[in-house]
């Protein structure tokens, strides 16, 4: 009797690679060659596993010098070009940031100097915006101020607007759109809301009177 092997090699045929078995850990047996690829395949995930969480890590760990100008400088510009803002309202979102005081002083000196950041610019637009929203003149102030606008200008500003009658006019406005919406209400409360509307928007009390007269005389009790 010939054996298996030789009975395949007569016929051209060759035997099975054989595999190996680990008999201790009970594992069916896989083929050599196979393992290998598998390992190749394996580790390269691993490693690049290893190398994201480092350089996460790193990133994590990075923290911006607060003394660094050049860095200020970017930030700020980035800042402006996102929106408008004050020299007041840039300082606080800098400061947020984490940069010294002086480093952002000096920042905005240098911005100011090449033209990139205008107070008095951005104050004369922001109460065009107010007088648009129908504002009156201490309501204004008050919307610059919060907008980091220093006091001083936001006051002179808004007093150059109020003598060419930019709050007048905003006013006159409200007084015609609420008149509008209230039709057909009780004149009391027609005039009631008026005087709200006015009071918050920050008009003079003495232009809501004489617009009141105006509007609603005919429905005085």
């Amino acid at each position: 009797m010939i054996s298996a092997e030789l009975f395949l090699k007569g016929r051209g045929l060759q035997p099975a690679q054989a595999t190996h078995e680990d008999s201790s850990s009970g594992r069916e047996p896989k083929a050599v060659g196979h393992g290998r690829f598998r390992n190749r395949c394996d580790a390269p995930t691993t490693s690049m596993r290893v190398s994201r969480r480092h350089v996460a890590g790193e990133r994590s760990d990075t923290r911006q010098d607060p003394s660094d100008f050049g860095a200020c400088r970017e930030a700020a510009l980035r800042l402006l070009d996102a929106a408008p803002r004050s020299s007041g309202a840039l300082r606080e979102r800098l400061l947020g940031k984490g940069y010294m005081p002086d480093v952002i002083d000096d920042v905005i000196e240098r911005l100011t100097r090449v033209q990139l950041l205008d107070d008095d610019a951005y104050a004369r637009s922001a109460v065009r915006y107010c007088a648009a929203r129908l504002m009156g003149r201490r309501g204004a102030v008050a919307e610059l101020t919060r907008k980091g606008v220093d006091r001083t200008l936001a006051q002179r500003v808004c007093a150059e607007a109020d003598s060419q009658g930019v709050f007048d006019d905003a006013a006159w406005e409200l007084g015609r759109r609420t008149a509008r919406k209230t039709v057909g209400m009780d004149p009391a409360v027609r005039r009631r809301r008026f005087w709200s509307a006015g009071g918050r928007k920050g008009h003079n009390p003495a232009i809501l009177r004489e617009i009141a007269q105006e509007l609603f005389a005919e429905e005085r009790d």
